[in-house]
């Protein structure tokens, strides 16, 4: 009888492992140029929770930081209101984010822009610093929404 409770449990497990890792959608933005063989995903949903990989605000023109760090908070969370929604959920289901940022003096510059993005309540955030970013980028943005039921 304990060996046939091991085995079923053990079977329930691998059933709920393999349905979980069915249940994975890859959120990936068209890109160009070099930008294209990138080995990452722009998000990962698995069943209602939603994992965003770091977004840069570069000029999609010019693949370069904007002139302005205000334009550039504007372009990194365009690209992860588009990566959101891609997946089905709003940016009010953000529950956390993490901001990387080469200039702490930059902070009420990216909060100017970051308000107009979030209707009410606000997701927990770490505004952190750092001494570079890839490509130049002033800030880099990554998080976690959860689709509201």
């Amino acid at each position: 009888m304990k060996l046939r409770r091991v085995v079923m449990f053990s079977l329930f497990a691998a059933i709920c492992v393999a349905a979980n890792a069915a249940d994975r959608k890859f959120i990936v933005k068209p890109r160009s140029g070099d930008l294209k063989g990138l080995p990452f995903s722009d998000g990962v949903l698995v069943g209602n929770t939603l994992y965003i990989a770091g977004h840069i605000g570069l000029d999609a023109k010019t693949g370069q930081p904007p002139a302005s760090a205000e334009d550039e908070a504007r372009n990194v969370m365009e690209g992860v209101k588009q990566t959101v929604e891609s997946a089905g959920l709003t940016m009010d289901d953000l529950v956390s984010l993490q901001i990387f940022c080469t200039d702490l003096k930059l902070y009420e510059t990216f909060n100017g822009v970051y308000r107009s993005y979030f209707h009410g309540d606000f997701p927990a955030r770490a505004f952190i610093g750092v001494d570079k970013l890839i490509r130049g980028g002033r800030y880099e943005v990554m998080g976690i929404a959860i689709k509201r039921q």
